[in-house]
């Protein structure tokens, strides 16, 4: 796991309720797609050093990576970098990091995005190949997440 300094990104935890209020908020998916590449523009650069297999999402046709790093503003909470070279599973992704940083490793695990994506209705508007991403994603940043309280547990031993 990478330390980062508090001014290294800013991000707002958002609940997944607040989510589902927010794309309720847009009339249609073109909407819903627009504000998606927005959130993708505004996720800061990756630096290349973490650009490493172990970051890259694996069963996605994009190029994705994402990166846990500690949260300085809270012991055993977690951030997460990313970055994705198409603009909608970026978007998604960006998504997806203001979702789970800011939580523990315990809480990340607890989120239900399956429901969620149900409520977004993702797999209606996505291709297969996008909505499997997507969930290929989720999968690392929960492995990431519990690799961090098992890195943290053997450190206490």
């Amino acid at each position: 796991m990478v330390a980062a300094s508090p001014s290294a990104f800013e991000h707002v935890m958002l609940t997944p309720e607040e989510v589902i209020e927010n794309f309720d908020f847009l009339d249609d998916w073109d909407d819903r797609y627009a504000y998606l590449v927005e959130l993708g523009e505004s996720l800061p650069a990756l630096d290349d050093a973490l650009r490493t297999e172990a970051n890259r999402v694996q069963g996605c046709m994009s190029q994705v990576w994402v990166c846990p790093v500690a949260d300085p503003s809270g012991p055993g909470r977690l951030n997460y970098l990313g970055d994705c070279d198409t603009s909608i599973i970026k978007g998604v992704l960006a998504l997806l990091i203001e979702l789970m940083s800011g939580r523990t490793p315990e809480q990340i695990e607890a989120l239900d995005l399956d429901n969620l994506f149900d409520e977004l209705k993702l797999a209606e508007h996505l291709s297969p190949n996008r909505h499997f991403g997507i969930y290929s994603i989720v999968e690392l940043m929960k492995a990431q997440a519990k690799a961090g309280i098992q890195q943290t547990r053997a450190a206490s031993c």
